[in-house]
């Protein structure tokens, strides 16, 4: 996916990897193009959202970031859109900007990695590779 156009004032982001019992979450900003993990929300539906919101009160981003898996070749599956959707849904709730990226291998970097929280450090996984995107 190409990266999107930016906004520069835009400097503080949350990523999230989302997943239907268990979303990785990671805090980081375009200054030092690091991620930190934070806690795995452990949650469906409504609570999950419940969960994003204090996060987002808590860390106050400028804008939104989530992983889209696919296929190998580049193809979507139903995971794809479930993440999109998930994203939508965010920017439907919280009124903030959401980028996508494409996060095919981050789970199995994450593990490759020795992760105790893979679900954590692919969300930073894909919020590096974001902010690497940005200019």
């Amino acid at each position: 996916m190409p990266s999107p156009s930016v906004p520069a004032h835009f400097q503080s982001f949350l990523a999230f990897d989302y997943g239907q019992k268990r979303t990785g979450v990671a805090s980081g900003n375009r200054l030092l193009k690091t991620a930190t993990p934070q806690p795995t929300i452990k949650a469906e539906g409504d609570a999950r959202f419940e969960q994003v919101a204090a996060r987002i009160r808590e860390w106050q981003p400028d804008a939104l970031v989530i992983g889209v898996p696919c296929h190998p070749d580049g193809a979507p599956h139903d995971n794809t859109r479930a993440a999109q959707r998930f994203g939508r849904q965010l920017h439907g709730r919280f009124r903030l900007p959401v980028y996508e990226v494409d996060e095919r291998y981050s789970t199995t970097e994450a593990l490759a990695g020795g992760a105790r929280d893979a679900d954590a450090a692919s969300a930073c996984i894909i919020l590096e590779q974001f902010l690497r995107s940005l200019p």
